[in-house]
């Protein structure tokens, strides 16, 4: 028998209902904790929404895990030859997903202190840095064909701050941040599951799920923001997840594949350009807020932020379709 492929399902509904299940909990905590988003200046809503999408997001992963790691060690003559190819798979990238795990609680904390009170612009970075940096150094990095161990530390480092910054900036409008989480986490997954990589694969879904559980709460009427905790863990695990695939091997040589997370995140990766370049060339510093990005270009346009929000979704969904194809068709 091989890897379960029902495990797979099982691991999306399983982050979908412990995000879902575990949001209204959260909600009630951060109520307790003053932990709100509250109206005024460039914000929509009129009343103070809780900041729990983080936390309901990271129980949503950790949950299904602690489920999995019981159900798998107490049923291991039930598994077969799939017991094998999860130790495999643990054996070749568990210090990888420890340090993703290690990571997302890292990026989980640093954003809940800054809902908690505003962290200033270079603290902020710079812990994002030190968790990008301690991935880094586990193991999980980018090469881009270049055979040395500080490029590889360097771009590894500004490809996770960067698109942990892209989903920072995209959580602007209900559901966009997470809609285009959802959209992104599950084409990695396809790729994943395409390449046989069994555990990337099954945590790429968990992350969908739990992106899902969360949109409920979120879009068309917000009833819970991702807060910066939400969207840090977001944008962190993404970038983490799109290092993981083996879109280049020496059995499968595709040099070109490895620019396929640009495609796949494209929208983000698209917002964030235009903002950081729109903002620079007005002379403002690029990590002050403003009404410039993607979305808000759109409802200047004429569309209502619902429509836009799902504009974006579609073009994210299309790009990271063109990706898989062009991945799978080869």
């Amino acid at each position: 028998m091989g890897f379960p492929q029902n495990a797979y399902l099982v691991a999306l509904v399983a982050a979908f209902i412990a995000t879902c299940v575990s949001l209204p909990f959260w909600a009630g905590a951060c109520r307790r904790w003053e932990l709100m988003d509250h109206p005024g200046g460039r914000k929509s809503h009129g009343n103070p929404i809780p900041l729990a999408g983080g936390l309901a997001l990271i129980t949503g992963l950790i949950i299904p895990i602690l489920g999995a790691a019981l159900v798998v060690l107490g049923n291991q003559a039930l598994w077969g030859d799939g017991i094998a190819k999860i130790h495999h798979g643990l054996e070749r990238r568990g210090a990888e997903l420890i340090a993703l795990l290690l990571g997302a609680l890292g990026m989980t904390l640093l954003g809940l202190t800054d809902d908690r009170r505003p962290i200033a612009a270079l603290p902020k970075f710079a812990g994002q840095c030190i968790i990008a940096a301690l991935v880094a150094t586990a193991g999980i990095r980018i090469t881009l064909f270049v055979d040395n161990q500080v490029f590889s530390h360097v771009v590894t480092i500004l490809w996770i701050v960067g698109v942990t910054n892209a989903f920072n900036f995209s959580d602007n409008m209900n559901g966009l941040c997470a809609g285009l989480g959802a959209i992104a986490a599950g084409s990695l997954a396809a790729i994943a599951i395409g390449n046989g990589q069994y555990l990337v694969a099954s945590f790429s879904l968990l992350i969908t799920g739990a992106l899902l559980g969360f949109l409920p709460y979120n879009y068309p009427h917000a009833r819970a923001f991702l807060g910066d905790s939400g969207s840090h863990l977001t944008g962190f695990l993404l970038a983490v997840l799109a290092i993981l695939p083996d879109f280049h091997s020496p059995t499968h040589p595709l040099r070109w594949a490895v620019l396929l997370p640009l495609l796949i995140l494209f929208v983000p990766l698209l917002d964030i350009t235009w903002v950081v370049i729109h903002r620079l060339r007005n002379g403002q510093p690029f990590y002050q807020g403003d009404q410039n990005h993607l979305s808000h270009r759109l409802v200047g346009y004429g569309l209502q932020p619902l429509s836009a929000v799902a504009l974006l979704w579609v073009v994210a969904l299309a790009t990271a379709l063109t990706a898989i194809l062009a991945l799978h068709g080869t």
